[in-house]
């Protein structure tokens, strides 16, 4: 492996233990695809720093558990943007 990629991925790793982060705002932030940013964080980094990706696969998993939480929230405010009615109500 490429020393510029051993970089990115324990920046990857850092960002996302860091600001919990989900794959796609880490990809966002980094100007990179899901699907790299998911492949340095569960198939290159065990291979690199096993300590690190237990500490990464624990927040990934915190997303996972929760993101069919945050996409009824996000078609909640979507329908109550388009009925012009406050989304408190």
């Amino acid at each position: 492996m490429h020393p510029y990629m051993e970089e990115r991925i324990i920046e990857l790793a850092n960002y996302t233990i860091e600001k919990k982060a989900t794959v796609r705002e880490t990809a966002i932030r980094y100007g990179i695809s899901k699907s790299t940013v998911h492949k340095d964080l569960q198939d290159r980094l065990p291979c690199i720093n096993k300590q690190l990706y237990s500490e990464v696969n624990e927040v990934l998993m915190l997303n996972k558990a929760q993101r069919h939480i945050r996409g009824g929230l996000a078609t909640r405010r979507k329908y109550k943007k388009l009925s012009g009615t406050s989304i408190l109500a």
